[in-house]
């Protein structure tokens, strides 16, 4: 079982995946481009509470996985990420330009997914049970009395 994080109140583990598409689904992420984006990631991100823990391109989007923590405004952190990225990507790159006439790099819209632990119909049956005499099924709970 992985470590959870924790802070002053709390013990967590809350792993997100998010899409991030171009304006117009336009090809223009090639490997300079997105180890570029993944920087700006970097370093925008801690200011939010979130890790980074994988990234990954095809021509017209990435993949991202990152750790949050509960009080991170997730959409306030993929909303400044795409801000600062757009304007950076499209000033350092300009060729970006040709094929992206129009302000934006990325699409307004994006895919957010909650990720990692157990299944949800695991989870949907161990509370289900719960109460049940005899029930020997147990997920671990850390302790968070410390």
């Amino acid at each position: 079982m992985r470590e959870m994080d924790n802070n002053a109140h709390s013990v967590f583990l809350l792993y997100y995946h998010l899409i991030m598409v171009t304006k117009y689904r336009r090809k223009v992420i090639d490997d300079d481009i997105s180890a570029r984006g993944k920087e700006i990631f970097e370093y925008i991100a801690p200011n939010y509470g979130i890790i980074l823990e994988e990234w990954n391109h095809d021509k017209d989007h990435v993949h991202v996985m990152f750790r949050a923590q509960p009080k991170t405004a997730i959409s306030k952190f993929i909303n400044a990420y795409k801000s600062a990225s757009s304007r950076l990507l499209k000033k350092e790159y300009p060729e970006i330009r040709e094929k992206l006439w129009k302000g934006a790099f990325w699409s307004q819209s994006f895919c957010l997914l909650t990720a990692g632990g157990a299944p949800v119909e695991l989870i949907r049956r161990y509370i289900e049970s719960q109460g049940e005499k005899g029930n020997e099924k147990r997920i671990p709970i850390p302790d968070i009395s410390e």
